[in-house]
């Protein structure tokens, strides 16, 4: 088993009005977009980093940067790339647990649908994704409203057939 740990947080773009915002693969409605290159996805970015933190080739940033300035701004595929390396070296997702502060959007009303979307991504059941979400009380920039900021834990184990290969 290995674990880690992922984080990532945007800025909302408040000069592109309340045209949606993406997190964890769901449209939340009525909020500004992140200001990013990508998608702006904080909830995949922090999951691609902590496989990152696993297979020690960081995707965000020149390989991110690469597949944006080819035209790929869906932060899924930037998670896609990461599990690639993560099943290379014989390992699988088999929990996520997530911690996302913000106070807009409202997380809750839509946490099924999120726990879907990454437990499809994750290959692993929903019932192997947690998501908490908070607003700090507003002691941060993040609980105020100017964006959102996720930190997440995620659990890998070693696949049977990925027994023996060069970690």
């Amino acid at each position: 088993m290995k674990v880690s740990i992922g984080q990532d947080s945007h800025r909302f773009d408040e000069e592109k009005g309340t045209e949606g915002c993406l997190l964890g693969g769901v449209r939340f409605e009525g909020v500004p977009p992140f200001l990013a290159n990508s998608d702006g996805d904080v909830v995949l970015h922090a999951v691609t980093n902590a496989v990152s933190g696993i297979t020690s080739r960081n995707i965000l940033g020149p390989v991110a940067d690469q597949m944006c300035q080819s035209g790929i701004r869906d932060s899924a595929e930037y998670l896609k790339a990461a599990l690639k390396d993560l099943a290379e070296l014989g390992y699988q997702a088999c929990h996520l647990s997530l911690s996302i502060e913000g106070s807009r959007p409202k997380i809750t009303p839509q946490i099924p649908q999120m726990r879907e979307k990454l437990a499809s991504l994750l290959q692993v059941p929903p019932g192997s994704i947690g998501i908490t979400a908070t607003t700090g009380e507003g002691l941060t920039d993040f609980g105020r409203g100017l964006g959102v900021s996720v930190f997440c834990v995620l659990t890998a184990e070693e696949r049977p057939e990925g027994a023996g290969r060069v970690k």
